[in-house]
């Protein structure tokens, strides 16, 4: 077995790390690199023995906890019967059918079949070639542009990318590219009018939408792509009337829906889907992250019958689907997902989520809610969020240079809490494996309480010696 230091120099030298300053972790000013070395519940542990609970699921996906032997043995059991085969040409295996029977059953909308590959990324690249195919097929060829929504997240692959409303994706990559556009962000903290109501708010982002599309031209339209609930964008949950409102300025123009249920689905919301919990009738569903909680790498372009039904109906003019990877729907990685879903149905975790999520926004507040630099406390499931303002009543936010949010989420780790700085302001995320404990969210609520009350002692030290 290496030893701990030997793992952080080969990390550093040959290891490509995602959304990492790369100098600083090159020159030692990061420190060494954390060594993940297991993990049991809802707590994680690294190399050096250092346990953490694991307040974010990984990145949103761990949602039936670390340490599911049924899982590890689900995925043996599948390796040595058949490791790999593909799904060209009508080839498939017993998990991969059953899997796919059993999401469209389950999936928002009239679901009819299932496209699978590795990331949330490449299966948004796939639901955008879709549109793109769909609207070729039925004599549309103008019908391309796919509008997402400021601060929504959707990837980090070239398409999937620049739907991503986030300027950080983008700079430096040469994205976004053509044809996607972006709406404003539905959040009625930061965008509402004095007085404007949640409802109101709705209906005013929904004439705004309505505005770009009339202005690009609806024949050019062909897909709005939406978390149900926004995630790495801040986690913010829509106001009131939102869907209503946004389904029928789509429905007027014929624009497609894509409900990108990669954080929100298998519970997280405590529904099934983000879609069911907010009546949204999407013709694409997005998904990955929760399909297998991360044991395996799998995603989902769940089709709609209307999207699908045109697509066989043009099979005999312009021939066979030529769309697919290698990896899809690898039969390891199907295993895996029965194996999960089995364990989320057998242990009711969506009920779960839902009643330990009140419990979880209910302690936010009594917490967070009365601090002077605590601007909103919001929520929905096991999904959770306290943003930091410099003042409650102007909502002046933090200087940025001040890194306030990255530092409570520090201070919180360093008590052995994970939960994650997001960007776009000063924000503490919460979204913590579905099977936590209501004793778990206390001890979780507290530690980032604690954290932030240390951050906002130095911050008056700071203040006071400036």
């Amino acid at each position: 077995m290496n030893n701990v230091k030997t793992i952080a120099e080969f990390d550093r030298s040959s290891v490509l790390h995602p959304f990492t300053q790369l100098k600083d972790f090159a020159t030692g000013k990061l420190g060494d690199p954390t060594i993940v070395a297991g993990g049991k519940g809802i707590r994680i542990e690294d190399a050096q023995g250092h346990s953490y609970i694991d307040g974010f699921a990984g990145l949103y996906c761990v949602n039936i906890g670390y340490g599911r032997n049924e899982v590890a043995e689900a995925i043996a059991r599948q390796a040595y019967k058949l490791a790999y085969y593909h799904t060209y040409a009508a080839h498939t295996t017993e998990e991969l059918a059953i899997l796919s029977n059993r999401l469209t059953k389950m999936a928002p909308g009239a679901a009819s079949k299932v496209f699978f590959g590795l990331s949330g990324s490449d299966a948004n690249e796939t639901q955008a070639k879709l549109v793109w195919y769909y609207n070729n097929l039925r004599g549309y060829p103008k019908k391309k542009k796919i509008i997402s929504r400021e601060r929504g997240y959707h990837g980090c692959s070239v398409i999937s990318g620049s739907m991503t409303g986030m300027s950080f994706y983008h700079d430096h990559m040469d994205l976004p590219f053509p044809g996607v556009l972006h709406t404003s962000v539905p959040h009625h903290y930061w965008g509402a009018e004095r007085g404007e109501t949640e409802q109101s708010f709705s209906r005013r982002r929904a004439a705004e939408l309505e505005a770009l599309i009339l202005r690009e031209g609806p024949e050019t339209i062909g897909a709005f792509i939406a978390e149900p609930v926004l995630g790495t964008g801040g986690i913010i949950p829509p106001p009131a009337g939102y869907w209503t409102e946004i389904q029928a300025v789509l429905r007027r123009y014929d624009i497609l829906l894509i409900a990108d249920e990669v954080i929100c689905g298998f519970g997280r919301t405590g529904a099934d889907f983000g879609s069911t919990l907010y009546d949204m009738e999407p013709d694409l569903v997005t998904v990955a992250k929760g399909l297998t909680s991360g044991y395996m790498p799998l995603s989902g372009a769940i089709v709609g019958e209307k999207v699908y039904n045109v697509m066989e109906e043009a099979a005999d003019r312009v021939g066979a689907f030529s769309h697919g990877y290698t990896y899809s729907g690898h039969p390891i990685a199907a295993a895996a997902a029965n194996a999960v879903l089995d364990i989320v149905e057998k242990e009711h975790l969506t009920d779960r989520a839902r009643v330990v999520g009140v419990h979880f926004l209910k302690r936010l507040n009594e917490r967070f809610s009365q601090l002077e630099i605590v601007g909103e406390v919001r929520g929905v499931g096991l999904l959770g969020a306290v943003e930091f303002v410099a003042d409650r009543q102007t909502k002046r936010r933090f200087d940025a240079q001040l890194k306030v949010g990255a530092r409570i989420s520090k201070a919180a780790r360093d008590r052995g809490l994970i939960a994650r700085a997001m960007p776009h302001g000063d924000i503490l995320g919460f979204a913590p494996p579905l099977v936590v404990s209501e004793a778990e969210i206390d001890e979780i609520v507290d530690l980032a309480y604690r954290a932030t009350k240390q951050v906002m002692d130095e911050l008056v030290k700071e203040a006071s010696s400036a």
